[in-house]
């Protein structure tokens, strides 16, 4: 049975989520290298204060990602299969075999300074749970201006949506969202800026150029892309996905499904959180989705050899 590793999004990150990686020599390799390429010890980006900046959390979430994979391939537990929501994009593309690690520390530091330095407050994003995309879109035309803009930026379920904006844009469909009667909630996430919208085309394009200059391999096991929900088999095509998701709508619903109908039936979460456990479930229904948040590596490298093995 096939195997997919699912790599999280801005939102995931906790503090003290890089000391909690589990000991081993491929997270003290992990970790060696991301201090080569950044000149410092990223232990220091995952405290509570280091945070609260996009580049940190970013960079955590591109560490902790890879040295899972690295940890549970060294268990022989590694993926047929695997697809990032957003910056998680980046680690999958390092666990296919795409870009080298290296190259994603460098690319992924880019494009959180780009990110922040766009929009450095005053936007976000916000969970809308309990709608339809087609019930929230009318009440985003009713906001949505060049002084107030606001947008779909995830499918992440057929009633789990995300908005991108500017606070007070993102406030006033959340109004509108608690009137509609329904008992549908928005509720702010912590993320500080305003991802996978038109917004951030500027900046997408910037970094498709420094893409450009890295290596890109075709991919050693499937890599699924978050933003148009489907299998890229191209080193180049998946260069330009990496590049230009901080800029399009994620579909992670259809991205989820995608996987499950090419044969994945085993879904782990990288750390350090459990929604995507979460969204994955209702679509692994003939399966296991499990989250390494609350599952050991030698735990998951056991489930993995009972998959393996058709049990």
């Amino acid at each position: 049975m096939t195997i997919l590793f699912t790599f999280p999004g801005q939102g995931a990150q906790k503090p003290g989520m890089l000391h909690a990686l589990a000991p081993h020599p491929e997270t003290a390799r992990t970790l060696d290298e991301a201090a080569t390429v950044l000149g410092t010890d990223p232990l220091a980006l995952d405290t509570a204060q280091a945070l609260r900046s996009t580049v940190a959390v970013q960079l955590c979430l591109l560490v902790a990602g890879v040295a899972t994979a690295r940890h549970l391939a060294a268990l022989d537990a590694r993926p047929d299969m695997v697809a990032g929501l957003s910056i998680g994009a980046y680690p999958a593309a390092v666990t296919a075999g795409v870009l080298a690690f290296a190259d994603a520390v460098r690319l992924v530091a880019q494009r959180a300074r780009s990110m922040e330095q766009a929009y450095p407050s005053g936007y976000g994003m916000t969970a809308v749970t309990g709608l339809t995309a087609a019930r929230l879109a009318p009440l985003i035309a009713q906001v949505h201006g060049d002084a107030h803009p606001v947008y779909l930026a995830n499918l992440n379920g057929p009633r789990q949506l995300v908005l991108a904006g500017a606070d007070a844009a993102m406030a006033a469909v959340a109004d509108l969202v608690h009137g509609t009667g329904t008992g549908a909630k928005a509720e702010r996430l912590a993320v500080a800026v305003p991802s996978h919208c038109a917004l951030y085309a500027p900046q997408a394009q910037a970094l498709a150029g420094a893409m450009a200059t890295v290596p890109l391999a075709r991919p050693r096991v499937t890599y699924i892309s978050g933003s148009v929900a489907r299998a890229l088999f191209d080193g180049a095509a998946i260069g330009a996905d990496l590049a230009h998701n901080m800029a399009r709508q994620v579909r992670w619903h259809d991205t989820i499904r995608h996987a499950w109908e090419r044969g994945a039936r085993l879904a782990v979460e990288m750390p350090s959180g459990s929604v995507l456990t979460k969204l994955a479930q209702p679509v692994f229904t003939d399966g296991v989705a499990v989250t390494c948040a609350t599952a050991s590596p030698d735990d998951i490298a056991r489930l993995a050899t009972r998959f393996r093995q058709g049990s």
